[in-house]
C-alpha cells in the first residue's frame, strides 16, 4: 500500500507539471497583422454595454465621421531613470517605452527592451458620440512641451479641435514610477455621454530569447472580483472576443512585461468591457490581438484612467493594489491559491538573500535547498523511520496476502492488526516525498515567472530561468536520486519493485525535469544530496538496531484422522 501511495504522488506530479513543457501548442508569426489604422471606425471593438448607474454606452450608426487627414507626426520623448517614453502627436497615443534597467534578450536584437512593436495603439482613442464614430487616433494634438525630462511629478498636455469635437488630454509622469496618470475631457458629446474606446495595442514586443515561450505567454488579463486570463492563443483569427466588465483593471501582458489600464483610482465608472481581435491571417494559434477597452463618459465628457507600461517586478504591482500582482499569475488555475501561498514568501526568501547577503542567485537556491532540508530535518526523520517500519514488515505482509489471497476482506482486516501491532502508520513513508512538493512547485513558478531571475547565471548555466542547455544539471539531479534511493535501501534485502524505485524512478524524473528551468534541478539536485546523511544514519540505525522479523513457522500437518492399517509381521 506504501508504494501504491507514492507511484499515486508521483503521477499526480507528473499529470500536474508535465503539460506546461510536453503538451505546448506551436505559437505561430501572424502574416499581415493590422496596424491600429486598419481597424475600421464603423465598427467598435470593446463597445460593451455600460453597468447600471454609469453613462450609456452610446452605439454608432452605420456612416462614420469624416475623419481629417493625417498630418506629420512629432514625438514628445519622456525619460526618467525607469523609462524613455514617446507619445505621439498624432493621437497622443504611446509609442515608444523603452526600460532603462532591463535589457533585451530577443535573437538578433541589442540594447534596452522596447516594449512596444512599431506602430502599435497604445492610448490610441476612438469616440462613439451620438450618431458619430469619431477615430481620435488619426487628429493631429498640439503638446505644451517637445520633450520633457521628469524629475518630479510633471504633466504633459496635449489638445485638439476637429468640427464639433476638442479634446484635452494630461499625462502626468513620476521619475520612480512606470505609472502614467490620465486625465482627460471631450468637448461636444451631448446629454447622452459618450463612449470611449482605449487601446491597449496588438501585443507587446518580442524580448526574450525563447521567443516560442514568449509568445505563449501572449494574453488579456482582466479583474473584477477575481483575476481573469484570455490567452491570445485561444482566440479564433479574426472573430472578437468580449470581455464583460465592470473590470478594476485590463491588461497585455507577455512573460515579464505589461501594459495595463487601471480604473479604480478614477472618480467614473471605470472600465465596462473589452474586445480582443486577433488578425484574420493568425494562424491557428494567434500570438498577437488588437484590445480596446470601453469607458463610458458622461455629458460633461470627463475621463481618468491611469497606465502602467514596464516590468512584472512582484512588489511594484502590489504597491498597486487591487491584485494588480495577480497579473502575473503563480499556478494553474484551481491551485493558485495554494501555490501563491509558498511561492511569494519563496520569491521574497530568494530576494533578500541575493540583495541582504549579496549572494548570486545559483548560491541562493544551493543555500535555499540545504536550508529546506534543515528545517524539515525533524519531520524527515520521523517519516523516514515509519518508511523503515513499513520496510521492516514485508516479509510479515507478503506472507498474509500468500495465506489470504483468496479472501481479501480477511486479508484486509490482518493488515490492519499487523500495522496495530508493530505501530506502523501506512502512510507515513510518504512524507518525505510530500513535505518538499510545494516548495518545488513554487520554485517552479517563481522561475518561470519572475522577473528578477529574467537572465541570471551561474556557473556553466546561462539563466536559471531556462533548461540547461548543456543537460548537465538534469543529469546530475537523476544521479543525486539514485544516490538518495540507494542509500535507504541499504540493509534491505532487494525485490524487483524496490529495484524498479532504483533504477526506474531517477530515469523518468531526469526525462521529466530535463525542460525544466536549470535553477529548479538545482535546487532539486542540493536538497537530494543535502538528504543523504540523513538518509544514510538512519539507514545504519534500521540495519543495526531493527533487523527484519522473522515470518511465523508454518503450523505442523494435521495428524491423519483414519485408522491406521495394520503392518504384516
Amino acid at each position: 500500500m506504501d508504494r501504491r501511495v507514492i507511484w499515486a504522488i508521483l503521477l499526480m506530479m507528473v499529470i500536474a507539471i508535465a503539460p506546461a513543457f510536453f503538451i505546448k501548442r506551436p505559437a505561430t508569426t501572424p502574416r499581415g497583422a493590422p496596424g491600429p489604422a486598419a481597424t475600421s471606425t464603423d465598427s467598435t471593438p470593446g463597445a460593451a454595454p455600460a453597468e447600471p448607474g454609469t453613462a450609456p454606452a452610446v452605439q454608432p450608426v452605420p456612416g462614420p465621421a469624416p475623419q481629417p487627414a493625417a498630418a506629420a507626426e512629432d514625438t514628445v520623448v519622456v525619460s526618467s531613470p525607469l523609462y524613455t517614453y514617446g507619445v505621439s502627436t498624432r493621437g497622443a497615443r504611446m509609442v515608444q517605452a523603452t526600460l532603462s534597467r532591463y535589457r533585451t534578450m530577443a535573437r538578433g536584437h541589442t540594447g534596452l527592451v522596447q516594449l512596444l512593436p512599431p506602430n502599435d495603439d497604445l492610448l490610441g482613442l476612438t469616440l462613439v458620440a451620438e450618431r458619430d464614430t469619431v477615430d481620435l487616433r488619426q487628429w493631429q494634438f498640439t503638446p505644451s512641451t517637445a520633450s520633457l525630462q521628469v524629475s518630479e511629478r510633471t504633466p504633459l498636455r496635449l489638445t485638439a479641435e476637429q468640427a464639433a469635437y476638442a479634446v484635452e488630454l494630461e499625462y502626468t509622469f513620476a521619475p520612480d514610477q512606470y505609472r502614467v496618470d490620465v486625465s482627460g475631457r471631450v468637448r461636444g458629446v451631448g446629454p447622452n455621454g459618450a463612449l470611449l474606446l482605449v487601446g491597449l495595442g496588438s501585443g507587446l514586443a518580442q524580448t526574450e530569447a525563447d521567443s516560442v515561450d514568449n509568445k505563449r505567454q501572449m494574453a488579456v488579463v482582466t479583474h473584477r472580483g477575481s483575476t481573469e486570463r484570455t490567452s491570445f492563443a485561444d482566440l479564433k483569427p479574426g472573430e472578437p472576443r468580449v470581455l464583460s466588465g465592470p473590470f478594476d483593471w485590463a491588461a497585455i501582458k507577455s512573460k515579464y512585461f505589461v501594459a495595463a489600464l487601471l480604473s479604480y483610482d478614477t472618480a467614473g465608472p471605470g472600465i465596462s468591457g473589452a474586445t480582443a481581435v486577433a488578425p484574420p491571417t493568425a494562424g491557428e494559434h494567434p500570438s498577437s490581438a488588437t484590445v480596446q477597452l470601453s469607458i463610458p463618459i458622461g455629458p460633461a465628457g470627463t475621463f481618468g484612467y491611469s497606465l502602467y507600461a514596464g516590468p512584472m517586478e512582484y512588489e511594484r504591482l502590489r504597491r498597486l493594489g487591487h491584485d494588480f500582482d495577480d497579473v502575473n499569475p503563480y499556478g494553474w488555475p484551481g491551485f493558485r491559491t495554494l501555490i501563491r501561498f509558498f511561492a511569494v514568501p519563496t520569491r521574497w526568501l530568494l530576494l533578500w538573500m541575493h540583495e541582504s547577503l549579496g549572494l548570486a542567485y545559483g548560491l541562493v537556491l544551493v543555500v535555499f535547498g540545504i536550508l529546506v532540508r534543515v528545517i524539515l530535518w525533524p519531520l524527515n526523520q520521523k517519516a523516514m523511520r515509519a518508511s523503515m517500519q513499513m520496510q521492516a514488515i514485508q516479509p510479515l505482509m507478503k506472507d498474509l496476502q500468500d495465506r489470504h489471497k483468496d479472501d481479501p476482506q480477511r486479508l484486509q482486516q490482518e493488515m490492519f492488526k499487523l500495522y496495530k501491532e508493530h505501530n506502523v502508520n501506512p502512510f507515513g513513508g510518504c512524507w518525505p516525498m510530500l513535505l518538499p512538493m510545494p516548495v518545488l512547485f513554487a520554485l517552479f513558478f517563481v522561475l518561470q515567472n519572475s522577473i528578477e531571475l529574467r537572465g541570471t547565471s551561474f556557473l556553466w548555466l546561462p539563466d536559471l530561468s531556462r533548461p540547461d542547455p548543456l543537460y548537465i544539471i538534469p543529469l546530475v539531479m537523476g544521479i543525486s536520486m539514485f544516490a538518495l534511493t540507494k542509500v535507504g535501501q541499504l540493509g534491505m534485502e532487494p525485490n524487483p519493485q524496490m529495484k524498479m524505485m532504483l533504477y526506474f524512478m531517477p530515469v523518468m524524473m531526469t526525462v521529466l525535469f530535463v525542460n525544466f528551468p536549470s535553477g529548479l534541478n538545482l535546487y532539486y539536485a542540493v536538497s537530494n544530496i543535502a538528504s543523504v546523511p540523513q538518509q544514510w544514519m538512519l539507514a545504519r540505525e534500521r540495519m543495526r538496531r531493527n533487523p527484519p522479523p522473522s515470518p511465523p513457522p508454518a503450523p505442523p500437518p494435521a495428524a491423519p484422522t483414519g485408522k491406521r492399517k495394520k503392518q504384516g509381521p
